[in-house]
Parts: C-alpha cells; structure tokens; sequence
C-alpha cells in the first residue's frame, strides 16, 4: 500500500492524456443561452451594380443587403496593388495601422497591421488585415444607411463620398466626407483613429428638403476566405458578438453558418464581428438603437461570410439634423488593449482593472460591453484571465515571456506548497507503517477484504491518508491546460523568444533528434519530431518519477515506466512555452520533494532506483 501514490499518479497522468484528445478534438465552445429566431424569410435582393445604395427596402424589418460592391461583382481577380490604385482613396497612418479608405462606399478594405510580420523573420511582410473586394482575399468593413420614406438614395456601397475636411487619417487628424443626394439630405462622417485599433465613425445627417427623411444606419464586415490554418477545437474562430448590453457571447463557427445562418434577437447595444487566432474585426453599433443582427454565409458569385447589423429607421424632420457614432475595431487581440476598450463592471473586471494600474493609461476607453470576450479565453477564464495577468506581471519586469514562465511557474509552487507538505508527509508515514502494514498482509494472507479493512484502520489510527498524494498532480491538470490555454491564443505569446533556438514560444520546439539537432540537411517526419526541450522535460520527468519507490504491481510498474516516453512524444508538437513549464516544474519537484522528504526523515529513493534499474537482475534458478 506504500505504492498506492504512485498508482493515483499514473492514473491522473493517463487521465491527462484522455482530457487532452477531448481538449483537442471534442468542441468546448459553450453553446449560446438563447434561442435562434426564424430564419429570415427572404433574403435581402442583390443591388444592381452602380446602384448607390444596398437594396431599396422598407425602413423597418429589411435586413442588411449581402450585395458585393460594383468593384467585387466584376469577379476578384485584381491584385491588390491595382485594386487599391483605380480608386479615391484617403491614406491611413498610425502608430499602429497602414493602409486607406477607400472614397467609394467609405469603405475601410485595406488595412495592415505594423507591429506583426507573417513569419519571425523580422524582414518578412507586415500582417494584412483588410484587402479590396475585387481581390481573392477580400476582406472588408462599411457603414451605410437603407433608405426610407423620403430619403431619396442613402449612402451605400457605391456610393463616392466627397473629402471636405483632412488629407490623411492619423491619431490626431481625422478626416470628414460628405456626400449629399437628390432629396436634400446631407451626411456628412467624420472618421478618427486612436494609437491602437479602434476607428471611430461619426455621422451627421442634416436634411435640407421639404419632407421628413426616413433612414436606417447599417454596418457589415464581409470576408471572402476562412483561414488558412485549420482550426482546432482549442480556440474559436468565426462569427461571433455580444448582442446587447447585456448579453451574452454568441459564437459560431463558419461550417455553422455555411449550412444555415443566424438572425440574432433584436437588441439595443453590444457588438459582432469576426475572429481569427490573433485578429479580429468587429462593429460596434450606435448603443441607444434597437438593431437587428445577423450571420451569412452567401454563394452566389463569390463566395463570402457577412456578419451585418441594421438600426432601427431614424426620422430627420426639414432642417433638423441627427447625429449618429459606430465604432469599427480592425487589428490585433492585444489582452490590454481588448480589456481597455471593454466595459467590464463584474468584480473579476473590477479587479483586473486596478492591477492595470497606469499599464492601460494609454488605451482609451469606449465602455463596449464586455469586449474582452473578444478573446477566446475558454470556459476556465476565472483561471486563464489570472495565469495570463501573472506572466505579463513579470514580462513587464523583466521583458522575456520564457522567464515570465519560469517564474509563474515558481508562484504556482508556491501556492501549492502546503498541498505538496502533506503530500510528503503522508509518504513519511507511510513508510513508518511500513512493518505493521507487512504484519497485516502475512496475518490475512488471500484475505483481500480483511486486509483492505484492516489497512482502512490502520490508516484512520496513524491519521494517514493513502490517497494524499495525487491531489497535487490533479491540481496540475488546470494549470497546465490555462497554461497552454494562454500560450495558444494570446497575441503575446506569438513570436515570443526565450534564449537560443527558441524564437517563438508558441511554436513546437524547432530542433529534432532525428537530424541530430540540425547538424543533418533534411527535416524529420511529422510523427518523430522531437525537439530539445520535450527531451529535457521526458529526462526530468522521469527522474521525478524515480523519486519513488517502483510499483510493486506489473501493471503500475509498467505504467511508472513508459510514462515519461509516452510524455515527452506528446508534448513534442506542443508549444515550447509550455513544454519548458513542464520541464522547469518537474525540475522544482525534484528539489522540492527531495527537501521535503529529507526534513520528514524519508529516504530519497532516486539514486537506489537509478541504480537497481541499470542493475543486472539475477538469473532465476533451475
């Protein structure tokens, strides 16, 4: 019974591996807490090519057309060079972002990110966000208005808006268009940009005819391609928003939509978008109208995926004006940047905010509600939000994510320490019992019951408890999925190095002993990839093991011994963020438990058992 310890180890252990496949191929998204309106009955008629305006359609109930622009429908051929050259454009250009509005529809379809590259080569291309419509990877964002009783043609898609005012899109010069139609009404958009990703649309709509104008505000994001990597079960990608102040997340992914898209309840605030692993584009409505809301996937031409709203008609009486603001965030999923732009009045927000501190003076404020779900943080963010909060603590001290880790890892000890003393003075116990415990079993000999009874008596006499020591390697189970949780989907972690070969710790450890390391000119196979550090962390493991006596039992030893091989195969294509955590914890549970074990007067096992396993065992006698 010494051994039951090693026994609950190889259970968590393979219990770990179990929650791992679900982890990756079984879906965790939680399903929306709401029920889907009917589909839409008809959907929105196409808009005639040059028309300057989406579908004429009632003011109220129309939904928001899923036309492509004039440009789109004559076929995404161009490259995006010529597709951003033959139009009106107003240049942006921030601290952040590079790219133009295009004066047609002042549509925002071309945009980069320059603080990311594709790869971690630092001469490789910035990330392109947002591309023209009549590219193969179209990719963009307008606001426009469908027209009502009296308006005459709104602002749509087509439509060329004039600049009255600004040359260039900056943080601190932002620019206004204007466009005015045959019914007297005037819009006038005054478009600025903070140092980060969110643009700011404010519209005027002043109406200088006779008759009061009908019209109601709408916003789409429409891309023509999912992404290119294939998604895992670990991290959304897709359509997804918080429908109403509020609301709750609505997630769903593209396969959902292809087969049959989703008209959300009518709401008055919150937002939609589309996500990607480390990018997102999302729109933010006027917060005090109702509005409609939906997912589309459509077919017809060129194939593309919509997440659209429309307001509630707004009416303009002769020489009123109305004025109207959208937000459009279009960048990256920066944890501080997303949590600075939220409304977030939960006392887990509350909190996370004061530890900011001065860290997010930088970002303003635009109280969207809850758009820090914009990042995927899955269902143990009480648990992820913390362990990331924890290492960009110690990024910020001392500007490497590997070390963060290292120390994250020293905290999470820490906290576990009292759980690890008792774990180790059971074992001290254990041991201590070890003659009455032998007395028991020659005194009850094939008697399992009566000495399973006996031991339970036992144990309840010496207050032990046999069980004690798998609880701290179950507690590692939520550490180690929040930690790859954060390694997987926070920006941060992209390209992040740590010493040497390791470039980007969210990436597989590149080396591989089947090219001795690199010294050999050809790439390993997929399946006997196995780096450097996945070899340290199966070495320490092991050794951790040996820490302990070998099961008695043929099946425990078995399991005692294959489980660090078995380890460090699978943790071979993990990111080498989170392999090094695994490596540098064992390497503190040695030292821990060696410390511990010597202050309760145990016997360290590991040099005994290194040695009986290299020892030659006796030939049995004839």
């Amino acid at each position: 019974m010494e051994n039951k310890r090693n026994y609950f180890i190889a259970i968590a252990l393979s219990v770990l591996i179990v929650l791992a496949w679900q982890f990756f191929y079984m879906n965790p998204k939680i399903e929306a807490q709401r029920q889907e309106q009917a589909r839409i009955a008809e959907q929105a008629k196409t808009a005639p090519a040059g028309s300057e305006s989406p579908a004429t359609q009632p003011s109220t109930g129309a939904q928001v057309s899923g036309a492509l622009p004039a440009s789109g429908q004559a076929g995404a051929t161009a490259t995006r060079e010529d597709a951003i050259a033959k139009t009106a454009r107003v240049a942006i250009d921030t601290p952040a972002l590079s790219g133009s509005i295009n004066l047609t529809g002042a549509r925002f379809d071309d945009l980069k990110l320059k603080g990311y590259r594709e790869t971690v080569d630092p001469q490789s291309p910035i990330i392109t966000l947002f591309s023209p419509s009549d590219t193969k990877d179209g990719y963009f964002a307008e606001l426009g208005y469908v027209a009502g009783e009296g308006a005459g043609a709104a602002p749509g898609p087509s439509t060329v808006w004039t600049l009255a005012e600004g040359d260039k899109l900056t943080q601190s010069t932002p620019v206004t268009l204007s466009f005015t139609n045959e019914a007297g009404l005037t819009f006038t958009r005054k478009i600025s940009v903070d140092k980060h990703y969110m643009l700011t649309v404010e519209d005027a709509i002043k109406n200088g005819g006779a008759t009061a104008a009908s019209v109601a505000p709408y916003g789409r994001i429409t891309r023509y391609n999912k992404p290119a990597t294939p998604s895992v079960y670990v991290l959304h990608e897709g359509f997804l928003g918080v429908i109403g102040t509020n609301g709750s997340l609505v997630e769903k992914k593209y396969g959902d939509i292809e087969e049959e898209g989703v008209a959300n309840d009518k709401a008055t605030g919150g937002w939609i978008g589309i996500t990607d692993k480390y990018w997102a584009a999302a729109l933010v409505p006027p917060q005090t109208i109702a509005y409609d809301s939906r997912f589309s996937h459509f077919s017809d031409g060129q194939p593309r995926y919509q997440a659209d709203f429309k307001n509630d008609a707004v009416t303009v009486a002769p020489g009123q004006e109305t004025s109207l603001k959208t937000l459009v965030f279009a960048g990256a999923k920066e944890v501080r940047v997303v949590n600075g732009y939220a409304l977030d009045d939960s006392w887990f927000g509350t909190i996370f905010a004061s530890l900011r501190g001065g860290e997010a003076a930088d970002v303003q404020s635009y109280q969207v509600p809850r758009f820090d779900l914009l990042i995927d943080w899955g269902w143990f963010w009480f648990f992820t939000k913390p362990m990331f909060q924890l290492m960009d603590f110690f990024f910020r001290m001392v500007g490497n994510f590997g070390v963060a880790i290292l120390l994250t890892t020293i905290v999470v000890k820490l906290l576990f320490f009292p759980l690890a003393s008792k774990q180790y003075a059971s074992m001290a116990n254990m041991k201590r019992v070890q003659p009455k415990m032998e007395e028991l079993k020659a005194k009850f000999g094939d008697d399992r019951m009566g000495l399973q009874q006996a031991m339970m008596e036992l144990y309840k006499t010496e207050k032990i408890n046999p069980v004690a020591g798998c609880w701290p390697v179950l507690l590692q189970i939520p550490v180690f999925f929040a930690l790859y949780k954060v390694i997987y989907v926070t920006i941060e972690m992209r390209h992040a190095p740590f010493f040497g070969w390791i470039q980007d710790l969210s990436a597989p450890d590149p080396t591989t002993f089947v090219n001795l390391f690199g010294l050999l000119p050809f790439d390993a196979p997929t399946f006997l990839h196995l780096g450097i550090w996945p070899i340290i962390m199966g070495v320490t493991m092991f050794l951790q093991m040996r820490m302990n006596p070998t099961p008695p039992d043929p099946t425990q030893a078995m399991l005692f011994n294959w489980m660090p091989l078995v380890f460090t195969f699978m943790l071979g294509s993990f990111p080498a963020g989170l392999v090094i955590y695994w490596a540098w914890n064992n390497t503190l549970s040695i030292l821990q438990q060696s410390i511990i074990m010597k202050r309760h007067g145990v016997k360290i096992e590991l040099v005994d058992n290194l040695r009986s396993l290299f020892r030659r065992k006796p030939q049995p006698s004839k």
